[in-house]
């Protein structure tokens, strides 16, 4: 794998097609010291937090990992079974509990717990925490969603996306952390990194080194990379501020995820796929705050009132392996990055919703992006002459534009069904945009648009200037403006920043607030807001706001 690690990963691939665009035209601990942390303790301790997710208007999830033994290390399979006790309660004191219980930690499952929560009051912030021996753990705070029918003024998300542990500090979760006006916390994926240390990026850019240092492809490998995450101070703020809702990408996996491989994985060296991909979806499920859907998989759909319907991908267990560019087979029929059932789902649960708002959780960009010079008006012709896509000239294949066929077939049943008001979500890409999504993006604006997009930035993944190793802005504004003029349903992209969005919903519209953090590098970034749009309720298009949401 060592040649492999040196090369850049696709994730990179379209913000250097960016680059060469411009040119032609608090105090963290590493997993080893959990490990330090555990072999002093006396009593069972929780060193990795506690977390809730995926509420409903009765319920949560709630989670934690409890360390019985200071040997039971994460991915150890030590440690004897463990009872945990666990409490919610209406105030922090605990004088009010609401529900209180008894579970058991095993090491079948890495001494995780999740606990499924129900018959609480809509709408309400709660308290809780757990207890085993004598130890306690921290006191996390969570909130259940609306009910069903409720006439919901508003709700409110912060959405992430793409935390690379080696590449910075998780200052974006800390501010988000600090917010008191959140429903809940959107996580679109790549919440870990897969690779070895120093594989991405750089050894010589590397702000922290992950555990463990090796490419990650065992059960016990995972669960030590997603149990070194959970160490981290601003991570663990987050999880106990707020409940989380999150897909998976590529990088829970392996970068560049296909139903039957990935690119960073070698059969036979690595052992086989199927394996890899249950170590690493096990892992998720036994370390996450999120409830598993029959399949095993990540899609699902949460509703908040009658204001809003979530729908949330996963674009990875059913895909097609990624096109090679120019192949012409970005557009074959056969091929799909949804699978036929979920995009079935998807299609009946948009078309059968009553919420105002549809919001599409997607880890990867649904917009079709064409990087270079040439007019919108020219792309279908080109791309027919040259066999590349006809909605445009790719550049990513891992993302819908490699898979034109699903997106043209869900964008068709937007339009001809009448469902308006559906913003897509999205992550993946390190770069913030704001988008319309055509339905023929080389007629658009003369063409109609389905829907909008709100894409954000990375936590702390590589974007433009960090590839390049140049100063923000010195070749982004060039490569925005090019990518803007080829595709004229792109509102505003900014690819120098890491930081996080805050989406806010009513009836009236869904606006994005997008915060930039001063620098990734240290512990203690600021934040700040820098730019905001919207998308007004029954026009398929997003326009730029003066503020943020206050």
């Amino acid at each position: 794998m060592t040649s492999r690690l040196s090369s850049t990963p696709s994730r990179r691939t379209v913000v250097k097609a960016a680059a060469a665009t411009a040119v032609v035209a608090a105090p963290v601990l590493a997993a080893a010291s959990s490990a330090t942390a555990a072999s002093a303790q006396e009593a069972p301790a929780f060193l990795h937090g506690v977390a809730s997710g995926d509420p409903l208007p009765d319920g949560v999830l709630l989670w934690t990992r409890i360390t019985p033994t200071p040997d039971a290390v994460p991915g150890s399979g030590k440690g004897a079974d463990t009872a945990v006790g666990w409490e919610v309660a209406e105030d922090k004191a605990f004088a009010r509990i609401a529900a209180r219980g008894t579970t058991t930690s095993k090491a079948a499952s890495d001494h995780t717990v999740k606990v499924d929560v129900r018959g609480l009051r809509q709408a309400t912030a709660y308290y809780f925490r757990f207890t085993a021996g004598t130890g306690i753990s921290a006191v996390g705070r969570t909130r259940t969603a609306p009910a069903t029918e409720a006439a919901t003024p508003g709700v409110r998300f912060g959405v992430v996306s793409c935390a690379n542990w080696e590449a910075g500090y998780f200052s974006a979760y800390r501010h988000l952390a600090a917010r008191a006006d959140l429903d809940a916390i959107l996580h679109l994926g790549d919440y870990i990194y897969e690779y070895a240390t120093g594989g991405y990026p750089e050894p010589k850019y590397v702000v922290r080194q992950h555990s463990p240092k090796n490419e990650i492809t065992t059960l016990a490998d995972y669960r030590t990379r997603h149990a070194t995450y959970k160490t981290d101070s601003d991570l663990q703020a987050l999880h106990a501020a707020h409940p989380v809702i999150a897909i998976w990408d590529d990088h829970e996996f392996a970068n560049d995820t296909w139903s039957g491989g990935a690119e960073n994985h070698t059969p036979g060296a690595e052992g086989e796929w199927a394996a890899r991909a249950a170590a690493a979806r096990q892992a998720y499920f036994e370390w996450m705050p999120v409830r598993a859907s029959t399949e095993g998989t990540v899609y699902r759909r949460l509703r908040f009132g009658k204001l809003a319907d979530l729908h949330l991908l996963d674009l990875r267990s059913f895909r097609s392996q990624q096109a090679t560019v120019g192949s012409g087979s970005v557009d074959d029929p056969n091929r799909s990055i949804t699978g036929r059932a979920q995009l079935d789902w998807l299609k009946a649960g948009l078309a059968g919703s009553d919420a105002a708002w549809k919001l599409v959780g997607t880890s990867v960009m649904i917009s079709p992006v064409a990087f270079g010079s040439v007019p919108a008006h020219l792309l279908g012709p080109i791309a027919e002459l040259l066999g590349l896509p006809k909605e445009g000239l790719a550049v990513n294949v891992d993302q819908w534009d490699g898979y034109t066929d699903d997106r043209k077939e869900l964008l068709a049943h937007l339009t001809q069904r009448g469902i308006d008001n559906t913003v897509f979500l999205t992550g993946d890409i390190h770069m913030a945009w704001a988008n319309d999504v055509p339905v023929k993006a080389a007629t658009y604006p003369f063409s109609e648009s389905a829907a909008t997009e709100f894409v954000v930035t990375s936590v702390t993944s590589d974007n433009l200037d960090d590839i390049l190793h140049v100063a923000p802005g010195t070749l982004s504004l060039v490569a925005s403006a090019a990518v803007k003029a080829a595709n004229r349903h792109v509102k505003w992209i900014d690819m120098d920043n890491h930081g996080y969005g805050v989406l806010d919903v009513t009836a009236e519209r869904s606006q994005m607030d997008y915060y930039v953090i001063s620098d990734k590098t240290t512990e203690d970034a600021t934040s700040k807001w820098a730019r905001s749009y919207r998308t007004l309720s029954g026009t398929q298009r997003v326009e730029r706001v003066g503020q943020p949401v206050r």
